[in-house]
């Protein structure tokens, strides 16, 4: 089970309302579980094939995600105007620039086309570049540098006009 996988099963749960889910599968047992008035908890254990030391990994989610109307797509418009919003398609961390010697990928203000790179997202120690896929003009960027950032978090705003 890969982490997008992970990500829509945990969606999938908050919006049930079922307060616990366990699957079980050869190499591996996930359980999720959910209360109202706590966050989500989940918990992944890797069973390898010819060691019985199981690993645990817990993760928290926060209940905002969990409660949030999350859309399937990466990009929406925005309900306000008619400004489109990047938004990040993973959880990692959120860099402006290639490496810090080295100027911002873009700035408020400026104009960008369609495959243009808006920034990197680290998660698990691999750099993924966030590429637009739209062109326009960035008109705001959401996140401070080195932040973290959740799944489908608004990350930019372009207006396309």
């Amino acid at each position: 089970m890969d982490i997008k996988e992970i990500q829509n099963l945990i969606k999938f749960v908050s919006k049930s309302g079922v307060e616990e889910v366990k699957i079980e599968r050869e190499d591996f047992k996930i359980t999720i579980k959910t209360k109202k008035n706590t966050p989500q908890q989940i918990v992944v254990e890797d069973l390898p094939n010819k060691i019985n030391i199981p690993t645990q990994v817990t993760v928290p989610v926060s209940q905002e995600i969990a409660q949030e109307n999350i859309p399937d797509v990466d990009i929406s418009k925005n309900e306000d105007s008619n400004h489109v919003m990047i938004k990040s398609p993973i959880i990692g961390t959120f860099y402006r620039k290639p490496s810090p010697d080295k100027p911002a990928f873009v700035e408020v203000g400026q104009n960008i086309g369609e495959g243009d790179v808006l920034c990197v997202i680290e998660a698990m120690k691999l750099f993924n570049e966030i590429e637009s896929e739209v062109s326009g003009k960035i008109v705001k960027i959401l996140v401070d540098d080195q932040s973290p950032v959740e799944f489908d978090q608004p990350l930019f705003l372009i207006d396309p006009s």
